[in-house]
């Protein structure tokens, strides 16, 4: 990670996550073709090539201290969404370390575009693939 992030926003590590908690709005950077194959129950797709921040702003609580954490496959494409949104005021902003894949290697569910509970997992390519080494890997 720290090859190719600045650490710009704070790390959250996946022990420190709860995807239950109603408190806490989760972002997926991830293209919705990865996304429709899994995702972090309850997290909105935000996109990274086309991501639109003011769309996304939108779907945001009002309040700016409201816990906001974004993932992506490995913690990559979500550092560049958070800087994005911090620029834009929001202050309790985190990079999920290690983003779905890390997730998912740790055991935690993931739900696919009809919130069903699944192993799959878009694995982005076959070069990043290799850091998710639980659930069922998906390159298309």
């Amino acid at each position: 990670m720290k090859k190719f992030n600045q650490e710009s926003v704070p790390y959250i590590h996946v022990e420190n996550l709860n995807d239950k908690d109603e408190n806490i709005v989760l972002l997926d950077a991830r293209e919705p073709r990865e996304f429709e194959v899994s995702h972090l129950n309850k997290a909105i797709c935000v996109g990274y090539d086309h991501f639109d921040l003011q769309k996304t702003i939108q779907q945001l609580p009002e309040d700016k201290n409201n816990k906001i954490v974004v993932y992506c496959s490995l913690g990559i494409r979500s550092e560049d969404i958070a800087e994005q949104l911090k620029k834009a005021g929001y202050k309790n902003v985190f990079n999920l370390y290690g983003g779905i894949f890390e997730w998912k290697n740790k055991g935690n569910s993931v739900v696919n575009k009809n919130n069903k509970p699944t192993e799959e997992v878009h694995a982005f390519d076959k070069e990043w693939g290799v850091w998710l080494t639980k659930g069922i890997k998906i390159y298309e």
